[in-house]
């Protein structure tokens, strides 16, 4: 009888060892399995990061206070549509670029960067600053985002594109915009303005022009992570972190 239970123990250990066997990677169907599964990760990885999402980090202080050095953000990529990668087709979103949305875009002067702004003119709009303050169809503009500084106004190079674009009966030839004096401005079709709301320390439209629709990416939704990026002490990351803007929507 004892010699019938160490067989059967015996043949119990091998038929575990054969499992084990069949089920290491070292199975050809093991790391077929193992290999379909990152593969179906990373396309659907790359599907979200696409089409549906992207996370964005602030690198520039052009929208505070809005937006703070060292925020993370998530993109709502289907608000506003996306384009297919390597391809002028652009999938519709579920509702149309507003004024006042927080957008990240591919801007016209820096093929090979993203930008986040707010934007500010749609299409038909005509748009006018005067003295730092903004005119949308002729009505002065309430803007509780936009920050101001006490520096003096200036004049650009970059800013001559706006002769294009203004209204009729204003003469491009005597036409000299700055900063916080342009316009009066008249959007066309599937063009969009956009402004920082840290006005004075802002590369925004008034400088590089106007907006193609393509150019947009997403709409800004929230403050996933968020953290001192100018701090001197070490491990800011984890240091320095703004407890406060965690979960934070963007408007």
């Amino acid at each position: 009888m004892r010699s019938m239970a160490n067989k059967g123990t015996r043949e119990a250990a091998r038929e575990r060892r054969a499992r084990r066997a069949a089920e290491s990677p070292g199975d050809p169907n093991s790391f077929v399995e193992w290999a379909k599964s990152i593969v179906i990760a990373v396309a659907l990885f790359l599907f979200l990061r696409t089409f549906l999402v992207q996370t964005f980090v602030i690198t520039s202080g052009s929208m505070e206070e809005t937006l703070l050095v060292g925020d993370m953000l998530l993109v709502n990529r289907m608000a506003i549509g996306s384009r297919v990668p390597g391809t002028p087709l652009r999938i519709p979103g579920y509702s149309q670029p507003r004024r006042g949305d927080v957008i990240v875009f591919d801007p016209p002067h820096e093929p090979d960067l993203m930008l986040i702004k707010r934007l500010i003119g749609l299409p038909g709009d005509t748009l006018e600053m005067r003295n730092r303050v903004l005119y949308i169809n002729g009505e002065a503009r309430d803007e509780p985002y936009a920050v101001h500084t006490n520096v003096g106004d200036e004049v650009h190079p970059w800013m001559q594109w706006q002769r294009e674009y203004l209204v009729a009966g204003v003469n491009p030839s005597a036409y000299a915009p700055t900063r916080d004096n342009w316009g009066p401005l008249v959007i066309p079709e599937d063009r969009y303005f956009m402004l920082g709301d840290n006005r004075e320390k802002s590369l925004d439209s008034r400088y590089w022009g106007l907006l193609e629709g393509w150019r947009l990416e997403g709409r800004a939704v929230f403050t996933y992570y968020s953290y001192n990026r100018d701090s001197y002490r070490p491990f800011p990351a984890l240091r320095e972190v703004r407890w406060d803007r965690i979960g934070r929507g963007i408007s």
